[in-house]
């Protein structure tokens, strides 16, 4: 059967077109709305399975980061594609794997981000004037939301201190990158996930991001024992290394905060190696070395 998830720029356009694909071809995958962007682009999840275990995928929190949309898509299409022939992928039989699981992903956190990466400040609504002052159009630099706020920094985890860390680097307002915003949660994108992981008890979730083929686990005395173990065993499906981010990284991100407001594993995946934004030619190598991996981090 001809492949759905191809190589192409994955705009919240394409990524609607592909998600609305998926669904007509395997409709027992369900669609859940999580949120609204800025610029009101829907958020939108797909759940594959009905089980109390369940496990989070998101994708796309960085505008340039946009790859990571393709390859999330390519994971479910993998695993729909089993599910409606002979279960196998990677050699696991995932018919058996899923009994009790269900799965959530979401591949795009930050569609109004994406699509000025990807189409500059035309893209950018109300918004425009501002992100073009603030280098939008620059090929290869926005990775904020429409409002000029990195999504990865907004999360209410060690806020203050990467504040502190933001202000000694220069950045004290909107920009194309790194900036936390005035408040943690300020951003819809933002509550969207929190709300939702408030109201979902999800097992482990997991934040696709490119590049540097790393894996980061470890988040302040709430991290849970098993969580490097789960990284390791992720590490050395992939190939990618199990590690700690430094800097501006440390503090303010999706995995962090749901470590620290739940206790329950969360990791960062950087996918790929390049700079960014990684060209959609690299979806094939990129998914080929990172699918066991994802795929093992379902059944643990």
């Amino acid at each position: 059967m001809e492949r759905l998830i191809v190589p192409q720029p994955a705009d919240s356009g394409a990524v609607r077109c592909l998600i609305s694909a998926l669904r007509g071809r395997y409709p027992f995958l369900d669609a859940a709305p999580v949120g609204k962007s800025v610029l009101g682009r829907e958020i939108m999840g797909l759940v594959l399975g009905g089980g109390k275990e369940k496990i989070l995928y998101t994708a796309a929190f960085h505008g340039q980061e946009w790859l990571t949309s393709l390859v999330l898509l390519r994971l479910v299409e993998d695993l729909c594609a089993a599910l409606t022939d002979n279960g196998m992928v990677a050699g696991i039989n995932f018919h058996e794997a899923l009994a009790g699981r269900s799965l959530l992903f979401i591949p795009q956190v930050n569609p109004d981000g994406v699509d000025i990466a990807l189409h500059g400040s035309g893209s950018a609504g109300p918004c425009a004037r501002m992100v073009r002052e603030l280098g939008g159009n620059e090929p290869g630099r926005w990775q904020a939301n429409a409002r000029g706020v990195d999504i990865n920094h907004n999360f209410n985890a060690g806020w203050r201190q990467l504040r502190q860390s933001e202000t000694e680097n220069g950045i004290t307002g909107p920009g194309p990158r790194q900036y936390g915003g005035p408040e943690p949660e300020s951003e819809p994108e933002t509550r969207a996930l929190v709300g939702l992981c408030r109201r979902v008890e999800f097992r482990h979730v997991l934040a696709l991001h490119s590049q540097g083929e790393e894996i980061y686990w470890r988040y302040g005395e709430h991290t849970p024992a098993r969580a490097r173990m789960m990284a390791e065993v992720m590490a050395a499906s992939s190939g990618y290394t199990a590690a700690d981010p430094e800097g501006l990284a440390s503090h303010g991100g999706f995995k962090d905060w749901f470590i620290q407001e739940t206790g329950r594993p969360g990791f960062t995946i950087e996918l790929g190696r390049g700079v960014n934004p990684l060209p959609a030619s690299d979806l094939e190598p990129v998914y080929e070395k990172a699918q066991e991996m994802l795929l093992l981090a379902a059944l643990m």
